[in-house]
């Protein structure tokens, strides 16, 4: 999709990075409400500031049913997570993810139009404000293309060994992206390795 602001290459990766620490035992939840799901997704032009509106009005209104697609959300996205996770590290997903990734895209994919555009005929999402989690067909959408696209081999995540587990697409000419950001995770890797070597150096012999 275009104008999306993306930091990870891939809009379903995006959507794995909103739980901090991910690859850690006690991950930090970013989505704690409806509400988080929903400025998330404006956050990142995925939804219009008309969009965000409907869909909050919408929730307000449905309580029950946006603490559903909250849940939903949650689910996709662990699955997400540890489907590219597994990948990233030369592993096989478990059939359950992709079970699930299954059961969401057929009913994502149903909510895909054609419409004209200036250039010909172009997709387009079917939007509800009634559906209060529209937001994660994209997303869902978006899992699909990156696994069967050549970009797969890029996956990557974060080298970091505390437990970042941020997920991206490595598209460097050499392939040799290590870290979510150089001024996190690569800083903190770098200072180890020189304590480590002064510690060395300093060592009696």
């Amino acid at each position: 999709m275009k104008g999306l602001k993306l930091k990870t290459g891939a809009l379903c990766l995006e959507f794995a990075n909103t739980a901090d620490w991910h690859g850690s035992a006690h991950p930090q939840e970013k989505l704690q409400t409806y509400r988080d799901l929903v400025l998330w997704a404006q956050r990142i032009r995925l939804l219009t500031e008309q969009d965000t509106e409907k869909l909050l009005a919408e929730a307000e209104r449905h309580p029950i049913d946006a603490q559903t697609a909250l849940e939903r959300a949650i689910a996709l996205r662990e699955a997400i997570y540890r489907i590219f996770s597994a990948i990233a590290h030369h592993r096989p997903p478990k059939i359950s993810d992709l079970a699930l990734l299954n059961e969401l895209l057929s009913r994502a994919l149903a909510q895909l139009q054609l419409k004209p555009t200036p250039e010909g005929f172009g997709w387009a999402w079917v939007e509800r404000a009634e559906a209060l989690d529209w937001m994660l067909w994209p997303i869902v959408r978006s899992t699909a293309d990156l696994l069967t696209s050549s970009d797969l081999s890029r996956v990557k995540e974060c080298a970091d060994d505390r437990g970042c587990g941020w997920l991206f697409v490595d598209m460097s000419k050499n392939r040799s992206r290590r870290w979510c950001d150089m001024e996190s995770c690569g800083n903190v890797a770098k200072a180890r390795r020189h304590y480590q070597r002064k510690r060395v150096k300093q060592a009696p012999r």
